[in-house]
């Protein structure tokens, strides 16, 4: 929201410059951006006085002017504008001044005569886009002022960030209020007074609303005999300050009632308008309006349109239609204020791409009672900027009136919540001074009514909010948090957000960076890992091509967070996420499914260059080794690893995970034409696990404590020749469904495949423990025997 100092200053008397004005509304949580100049690049233009002018002797568009800019000589100025005249007070360009467009004014001769300055248009003084001529000022300005000091322009622009509850601060008149709270100011509104003439309008034209809900209140009035002209100088170059782009008096004041009292308005060419009668009804699935834009809108019945008796003339809350434009030619203004449900206008808005000043603050809802003053203002301006008469009555429909809500207050829970002491009467002090009505009947719990413009206050924390801000957040004191777990919960069973929040830690307890990341990405990314299109959820209205589908797998984010790391020259990856992932599901409420995932992946070396062994990079044991702990941290017996070809494409090998017969998840690296796309010059490993199946076994897991034991353990190594069809984990399920009581581990430390056959060479280690004595070594080769010659009879493998 771009404020003006000094327009703020007709509402509250402020003193304090733009920087101290900004700094007291930045702490009442309206956070000063920046201070913005719009007129420093014609601070140096002054005003003249064109003495003279006399025809160019070699040119026929050129005019000599002689030039009083306050000066001790007067200046000789050669100008081919055609509305220059002797007589006029002109804006004046001196020698070395910049112009806004980066020249700068030299002395120089046109066609043989000596010129000392330039005479300026509007355009090149970016004050508008007018360049038919020379910017003709008023007779009584002081010969040698500052342009800017005399049109009194609007010099400091404050540019003030509006949080998305705070629609009422999206005006002159919402950032007065807060400014009058912060300097304990009085607020002045401006004095509207309306003379309304002729017959009650309100006899000649109806407005119909079908559905109160999706517009409460609904106001005509009409004002003719209009001439469409230029504003006057003071409305537009103000307009322009705050970034509207001033087109006729009639439209300009519209935008002005918007820019100062936050409440949109729309003017129509009431002889434009058929039928004697306004009707706001949704729109016909199909139905088409051109808006001002010159744009056909084909609508939905979710749109919201307004009707004469005969056709649709505007978009409800976000744009008119063409077909009523003001134009030049227009005698007759209808001029529309309203209020519009929040959700349609927004809807509307974004399914058109169509964002304008209007939707933004119907979005975020504007102040019902005030729509009859910003009316008032409106006509009564329009009126005097344009010759025209207001019509006496006005066509009101108000079916859903605005009731004012009603929260408690209580002073003892305000201090409870905040943490600091605060006196009733300074709580009351400022909740009038925000606009409450208060009942204090009962001191100790108050009933307070909220004004119409703060929608944002319903709850008392609400109301203790606003007590927080303005006291001050700084003057809370600094204390460290109670923390405690009572006894009671102890036994409970752990919730679906402690388990995820307990698998953080694992993952930063690891040494892995956790990863955050948005929940959409794009279809292209889902096609370029081959994924189904089945199942995949699209978002309406995407903020980007590469956002535009809810992610069915956390790997399409980790894969580009690995892109950027790259980017940036990291060459070690090691990143997990817990997240959400969506699939299409018609049975649901919601018509998606949410479930919980981990991913992780790893890139390049496993350890940073400062420590030793830093070329060596992740592999297919460090991702299943993650995988691997992880079961144990959440007490499961060892996953099983199988290969999976099918289920996702962009991953070879692709490991399928199984946790006690149930598929948890896969594993597996990125292949290598799929990872040059994310600048990948070593394999990419990752693994995805299904958070929601595990949680259940981890509920279902029993934890089992035994005495550890004191004797050493014995380790024996078997190597067996088999072919490539056979599985790692088929050995191994086979080795530990052998059951041999002194049996504690079976790994896979070794694994060698030569060149041009179907075989490989798989080395285990078995280790051995006995519980109450130290085992030998005839005991230990004994057992190792025995699972060489049950695999050679069982897997048919050669040891």
């Amino acid at each position: 929201m771009l404020l003006s100092l000094k327009w703020l200053r007709e509402f509250v008397p402020v003193e304090a410059g733009a920087q101290e004005v900004g700094d007291r509304l930045t702490m009442l949580g309206l956070e000063l951006e920046d201070i913005i100049h719009p007129y420093d690049a014609i601070k140096d233009i002054v005003v003249g006085h064109v003495l003279t002018k006399e025809a160019h002797p070699d040119s026929d568009h050129l005019a000599v002017c002689t030039v009083d800019v306050g000066q001790e000589e007067v200046l000789n100025i050669v100008c081919g504008a055609p509305n220059v005249a002797a007589g006029q007070k002109v804006p004046v360009a001196l020698v070395g001044t910049t112009m806004p467009g980066g020249m700068v004014i030299k002395k120089a001769k046109l066609r043989g005569v000596p010129s000392f300055g330039m005479i300026c248009s509007e355009r090149e003084l970016g004050l508008s886009e007018d360049h038919n001529g020379i910017m003709v000022l008023p007779e009584g300005f002081k010969v040698g002022t500052r342009l800017i000091d005399a049109l009194d322009l609007d010099t400091e622009i404050l540019e003030i960030g509006i949080t998305p509850n705070r629609g009422d601060c999206l005006s002159v008149l919402g950032l007065a209020r807060e400014a009058a709270l912060a300097f304990k100011l009085p607020l002045t509104l401006p004095r509207v007074h309306v003379e309304a003439q002729g017959s009650d309008w309100a006899s000649e034209w109806a407005v119909n609303i079908p559905n109160p809900d999706l517009c409460p209140f609904y106001q005509l009035r009409l004002v003719e005999g209009v001439t469409i002209r230029q504003s006057p100088m003071w409305m537009r170059h103000r307009l322009h300050a705050v970034g509207v782009r001033p087109i006729s008096n009639i439209v300009d004041v519209t935008n002005y009632i918007l820019m100062e009292l936050g409440q949109p308005l729309h003017a129509f060419d009431r002889d434009k308008l058929e039928g004697g009668r306004t009707e706001i009804s949704v729109a016909r699935d199909g139905e088409r309006l051109v808006t001002l834009d010159g744009q056909e809108r084909v609508l939905t019945s979710a749109d919201l349109l307004i009707r004469d008796g005969v056709k649709p003339v505007a978009l409800a809350g976000v744009m008119g239609g063409l077909n009523t434009e003001i134009s030049d030619a227009s005698r007759n203004v209808v001029v529309e204020s309203a209020v519009f449900r929040p959700e349609t206008i927004r809807k509307t808005a974004r399914r058109l791409a169509l964002a304008s000043e209007a939707s933004y603050r119907f979005e975020r809802g504007v102040d019902q009672i005030n729509s009859r003053f910003a009316m008032d203002r409106a006509v009564s301006l329009m009126a005097e900027l344009s010759g025209g008469v207001v019509r006496t009555g006005a066509c009101t429909q108000e079916p859903k009136l605005w009731v004012a809500p009603h929260p408690r207050f209580r002073v003892q829970r305000t201090v409870e919540l905040l943490g600091m002491d605060v006196e009733p009467a300074f709580c009351a002090d400022t909740l009038e001074r925000l606009g409450c009505g208060l009942d204090r009947s009962d001191e100790a719990d108050w009933k307070v009514t909220t004004p119409s413009w703060r929608s944002d206050l319903s709850r008392e924390v609400d109301l203790i909010e606003e007590i927080a801000r303005v006291k001050g957040m700084d003057t809370i004191p600094e204390t460290l948090p109670a923390v405690s777990r009572p006894l009671d919960r102890f036994g409970q069973p752990e919730s679906r957000y402690g388990f995820l929040s307990r698998i953080k830690g694992w993952g930063r307890g690891l040494g892995l960076n956790e990863a955050e990341n948005y929940s959409f990405v794009g279809h292209k990314e889902l096609d370029h890992l081959g994924l189904s299109k089945e199942g995949r959820i699209d978002i309406i209205n995407p903020l980007t091509e590469e956002q535009n589908v809810l992610r069915p797998e956390i790997a399409p984010s980790l894969l580009q967070n690995v892109r950027t790391n790259i980017a940036h020259g990291n060459m070690g990856v090691r990143l997990f996420e817990v997240a959400n992932v969506f699939e299409a599901d018609p049975a649901s409420q919601t018509t998606a499914k949410e479930s919980a995932r981990l991913g992780m992946v790893m890139y390049g070396s496993l350890y940073d260059t400062a420590w030793p062994n830093a070329e060596i990079d992740a592999g297919y044991a460090d991702i299943r080794g993650l995988v691997e702990h992880f079961a144990a941290f959440l007490n499961l017996s060892a996953p099983v690893f199988t290969r999976d070809e099918n289920t996702h494409p962009f991953l070879a090998p692709c490991v399928r995970v199984t946790v006690d017969g149930k598929h948890v998840g896969v594993v597996g690296q990125v292949k290598t034409q799929l990872a040059d796309a994310y600048h990948a010059r070593k394999p990419i490993w990752l693994a995805e696990l299904d958070l929601e199946t595990l949680w259940e076994l981890h509920r279902a897991a029993r934890i089992v404590f035994k005495a550890l034991s004191v004797f050493p353990a014995s380790s024996r190594d078997v190597t067996v020749i088999a072919p490539l069809t056979l599985s790692v984990a088929a050995v191994e399920k086979h080795i530990r469904d052998m059951r041999i009581a002194i049996l504690e581990d079976v790994t896979l430390i070794d694994l060698y495949e030569p060149k041009d056959t179907e075989e490989r060479n798989l080395t285990f280690r078995l280790t051995f423990r006995k519980a109450d004595r130290t085992l030998k070594d005839a005991e230990v080769d004994k057992e190792r025997e025995k699972v060489a010659q049950s695999l050679i009879k069982n897997l048919g493998v050669r040891i």
